[in-house]
């Protein structure tokens, strides 16, 4: 009956355990802007004049000696500027970007500049003078005639090396991968609810 049991949480809980494997590793609160050691790439890809429709690509290089968590990192649609570089427009003072329609965005920053999530690589992190993939940026121009260039910041977290993590973060690494997943999916199964206490202590046990 144990064994049963044991069987039927762990196949009810794979689709949790996958959602909380493919979420991001950061909140957005928890980002910080690395613009100046991360700089953002720009590159016009195509553009629909029918609907007034421009397609970027967005790649971020590490121009800093850092190690930056590659899932972390997001760029931020910053502002528009026109052709005189002004971002706002004259008469009503509106900020241009308001006017554009932006599409595809991974959500919007506290400040409600739209975000998109950099693709990760190979690697867990950026490393020092490597780019990541491309991310895909549209931007649709409400006004069609107007000509304007889109500015990008970057945002996410440094990787912080082993001496950074202490004492607490060495003791951590030190536990088998293996307990620390299992450990990690039975907290997240008690917190949810899915099983008892008592069932997490059964789980865990050798």
């Amino acid at each position: 009956m144990r064994m049963t049991r044991t069987m039927q949480i762990l196949a009810g809980s794979t689709g949790l355990l996958l959602t909380a494997t493919i979420a991001p590793a950061f909140a957005l609160d928890q980002l910080v802007d690395v613009t100046g050691k991360v700089t953002p790439f720009v590159t016009l890809r195509s553009r629909d004049n029918f609907s007034s429709e421009y397609r970027y690509d967005v790649t971020v290089r590490n121009v800093s000696p850092d190690l930056f968590v590659a899932d972390s990192l997001i760029v931020v649609l910053d502002h528009i500027t026109n052709t005189a570089g002004q971002d706002r427009e004259n008469l009503t003072g509106e900020s241009l970007l308001t006017r554009m329609e932006i599409i595809g965005q991974d959500g919007t920053t506290d400040d409600g500049k739209p975000f998109f999530r950099v693709p990760q690589g190979s690697g867990p992190d950026l490393t020092p003078n490597s780019e990541s993939l491309p991310v895909s940026v549209r931007i649709r121009n409400r006004d069609y005639v107007a000509v304007f260039t889109p500015a990008f910041r970057v945002m996410g977290q440094k990787r912080e090396s082993p001496k950074q993590k202490g004492a607490a973060g060495s003791a951590a690494t030190t536990q088998p991968p293996g307990k620390a997943t299992t450990d990690k999916l039975i907290q997240l199964l008690i917190k949810k609810g899915l099983i008892t206490t008592e069932e997490g202590r059964l789980l865990n046990q050798p």
